[in-house]
């Protein structure tokens, strides 16, 4: 059976397909959304459904390819024929844009992949998958606050000291969309290692992009990492790994341009 599909519509203009980080909830996107709305069609994809009154039903493990296939069935949706998408994606919504890319790049204008944590391509990258793997393990053993402290400390590569605290409930885990993203994204969507190949055989349609803030940080390395082995290009935006809640209006601008001038670029 298909999964029902949740997304929003705001705004006029060439389709913009964002896929938000974390757990795929839209929370910190209302800004950065209404700018972008005076330029382009946004279409915001929640691929649990968390912001579309889902939260709280049972999540299960996730995976980078159930998520891109959601996307491409919302271009399917929304895209009117012979036109093709832009596409934005943050933290793992990144990754899912890479995924989509990779294998369905025949309706895409230009992607932009913000801070993407595919940390398995890196030359380090066992033993940052390892490191995220004991964020899970903290947040399990000793509940929310204590992972975030550990997940900080792994992407500015600085040292934690243990944290104490109590694991979350089933009830409580489901209502938090950032325990769901600890508990059911973090460790499958680090772990997932992209198709170099057929990012570089569409890198004129991909943008890399780190925040300035993350400057010296794993996802900013990691970025530029990607950028390097695909031929895409690579662009610091505003902020650090959430600088599309911190600067929406700079974030939007300099996306925009981004996107405009990447689609020039690319093979018609």
């Amino acid at each position: 059976m298909t999964e029902p599909l949740h997304y929003d519509i705001e705004g006029h203009g060439p389709v913009l397909l964002v896929i938000p980080g974390g757990a795929g909830h839209p929370m910190g996107f209302d800004k950065v959304v209404a700018v972008l709305a005076d330029r382009f069609t946004v279409v915001t994809y929640d691929p649990l459904g968390l912001a579309h009154g889902r939260l709280g039903e049972p999540v299960g493990d996730q995976r980078v390819e159930a998520w891109s296939d959601g996307a491409r069935r919302v271009l399917q949706e929304v895209l009117p024929e012979g036109e093709s998408a832009y596409v934005l994606g943050t933290s793992s919504g990144g990754v899912t844009a890479l995924d989509l890319l990779a294998r369905h790049p025949e309706r895409l204008s230009h992607v932009v992949a913000h801070e993407p944590p595919c940390v398995r391509v890196l030359p380090d990258g066992a033993v940052q998958q390892a490191n995220f793997q004991e964020v899970y393990d903290t947040y399990r053993a000793a509940g929310l606050q204590a992972a975030a402290v550990r997940l900080g400390a792994v992407l500015t590569g600085q040292e934690a000291e243990p944290a104490e605290g109590q694991p979350l409930s089933w009830e409580e885990e489901l209502a938090n969309p950032m325990a769901l993203f600890l508990a059911h994204v973090l460790r499958q969507f680090t772990s997932y290692a992209p198709e170099l190949t057929a990012l570089t055989s569409a890198s004129a349609r991909l943008t890399l992009a780190a925040g300035s803030d993350s400057r010296g940080q794993l996802l900013h390395r990691t970025a530029r990492f990607l950028a390097e082995h695909t031929g895409g290009g690579f662009v610091e935006f505003p902020g650090g790994h959430v600088g599309v809640a911190e600067h929406p209006v700079e974030f939007a601008e300099l996306l925009a341009e981004t996107l405009v001038a990447g689609e020039a670029h690319a093979p018609g």
